[in-house]
């Protein structure tokens, strides 16, 4: 069902409100999952807690595609939790009348965060 994607991949998070984030930690568990890291304070984290409904948006080279599902926190860090979506269904954006030739061109500035980042990805290909 998901496709796969690069590591760092700039994706949107989107919850009830509407409310839509930019989020760089989602990795591709298995067919069904997709696993985030979100900052304990964020507001979306909160938002996930009471309605887990979300959807992930997901841009890259040849692949385009919202993922719709529900959001469970499946444990964290001190920085982070980490948060699984089991994903129910997959709408594919890909048209035979375009092509997506890039996603998010982004880079850290910072080098603890770049390390911190890599970690918390690290993690969550880690979690069951």
């Amino acid at each position: 069902m998901l496709p796969d994607w690069p590591d760092g991949t700039v994706a949107v998070l989107s919850t009830t409100g509407p409310h839509a984030i930019p989020v760089s930690t989602a990795v591709r568990k298995d067919a069904a999952t997709i696993h985030l890291a979100l900052a304990h304070g964020r507001d979306s984290l909160a938002r996930l807690r009471d309605d887990p409904r979300c959807t992930l948006t997901v841009l890259a080279a040849d692949t385009a595609f919202t993922a719709h599902a529900h959001a469970a926190v499946a444990g964290g860090d001190d920085r982070v939790a980490y948060v699984r979506l089991a994903v129910d269904e997959v709408q594919d954006h890909v048209a035979p009348t375009f092509a997506i030739e890039d996603g998010v061109r982004w880079r850290w500035t910072d080098g603890d965060a770049e390390a911190g980042d890599a970690a918390v990805r690290a993690a969550l290909r880690e979690l069951a």
